[in-house]
């Protein structure tokens, strides 16, 4: 919780009643590899913020195949946004590849908190813009760098994260098969 608290007091001036308030609507919870946190198809309402560990959000599509969308790894949050604010079933299941420790929020109450304590409305936005960037630029980048640019950069943005995470959670992020992601090693090895 103190990281959370730090990072909030970091972006914003936060007096001990918002502080308080942040406590009350939020629960540390250590989660085990392989939990889900949230599963398609059901109603969500919790965001998560991650203390420690590594969690993933997929999806499925009509073939079975998994797709990655997101790692959120210390510091990061992560939930299926577009469930809790379009008021409809989770499209992707968030879990957990490492033991972790995140913080849970309702996701209601948490949007409440601008009624007592309207400072947290420039920090959620922050939150919100980084999102929306971070999303753009995964975007742009599956549609105009090659496979191995991609995974370069991969590792510029979750650094160590490949000595905890199966290669076949990082070839679905990538948009590669694992034979591609193992081609794709071996190349950056010999140079």
């Amino acid at each position: 919780m103190e990281n959370l608290i730090h990072k909030i007091k970091a972006a914003i001036a936060l007096s001990s009643e918002a502080e308080e308030y942040v406590r009350s609507i939020a629960k540390e919870r250590k989660v085990s590899k392989g939990d889900v946190l949230i599963r398609e198809g059901q109603s969500v309402n919790k965001t998560f913020f991650v203390v420690d560990g590594s969690l993933r959000s997929f999806c499925v599509d009509n073939e079975g195949k998994e797709h990655t969308l997101q790692f959120a790894i210390k510091d990061w949050w992560i939930s299926d946004f577009m469930a809790i604010y379009n008021h409809e079933p989770a499209s992707l299941t968030v879990e957990c590849i490492t033991d972790s420790v995140v913080i849970e929020f309702n996701a209601q109450k948490l949007s409440e908190i601008y009624i007592p304590f309207p400072e947290f409305e420039s920090f959620q936005r922050k939150n919100l813009e980084r999102h929306v960037v971070s999303l753009h630029k995964r975007i742009l980048n599956q549609l105009q760098l090659t496979a191995t640019e991609r995974y370069s950069l991969f590792l510029k943005q979750y650094p160590n994260i490949e000595q905890y995470v199966p290669n076949y959670h990082i070839a679905s992020y990538l948009g590669i098969t694992q034979q591609s992601l193992s081609r794709i090693r071996a190349k950056k090895a010999n140079k």
